[in-house]
């Protein structure tokens, strides 16, 4: 296991991130951003790169929802985007999202994965859910697994060896953070994104 790195060492926030929603025209670096994660890493469990037309009719998805989707823009170019969807389908979980965060190899390690992270979780906050998971694939995947603690995520579970990729069994980590009075008041005080 590595060491932790001194804050000296920590590589720079990114300067001028902008955080926004993400438009249609994004979607080819949303693309070519997530096929790399899917080829390269244990981050998501497909194993073959979806298209742009099956990337275009999950975006649609989700902004039908009205549930925030969103791109880290440094100048012109898409670094990262993050999205929030329903955790599970059942009416029970509807105060319930999962997010899911994907950043350029680029300019990963520069912040721009913690800008959008804070950005869903203030949008998420806003519209009336309670709970956000993150369903973090590969144990080992410690900068994914810390820039959620820092967020304010706890790690609640490991489901082990759920996944093989890459010719090994892979873990699956749960962290769960609670948004605005989290289970502290009964649904439909205040926002309620189903009321």
């Amino acid at each position: 296991m590595a060491s932790k790195s001194s804050a000296s060492d920590a590589p720079p926030v990114a300067q001028g991130v902008e955080i926004r929603d993400a438009r249609q025209a994004d979607l080819a670096a949303i693309q070519a951003i997530y096929a790399h994660h899917v080829q390269h890493g244990l981050a998501s469990f497909e194993e073959r790169p979806p298209d742009l037309d099956e990337m275009r009719r999950r975006f649609e998805e989700i902004v039908a929802r009205r549930l925030p989707y969103l791109v880290g823009c440094i100048g012109d170019a898409v670094t990262g985007y993050g999205y929030c969807a329903p955790y599970r389908a059942r009416s029970a979980y509807r105060y319930v999202l999962e997010d899911s965060v994907y950043v350029d190899p680029a300019y990963q390690r520069r912040g721009v994965g913690r800008a959008l992270l804070a950005s869903l979780i203030e949008r998420c906050t806003t519209l009336g859910y309670r709970q956000l998971i993150a369903v973090i694939g590969d144990s080992a995947h410690l900068p994914s697994i810390g820039v959620h603690a820092d967020a304010g995520f706890l790690r609640v579970g490991t489901l082990r060896s759920v996944g093989f990729k890459f010719g090994r069994w892979v873990d699956t980590v749960i962290m769960q953070r609670p948004l605005g009075a989290g289970d502290g008041t009964r649904p439909g005080s205040g926002s309620d994104p189903c009321g």
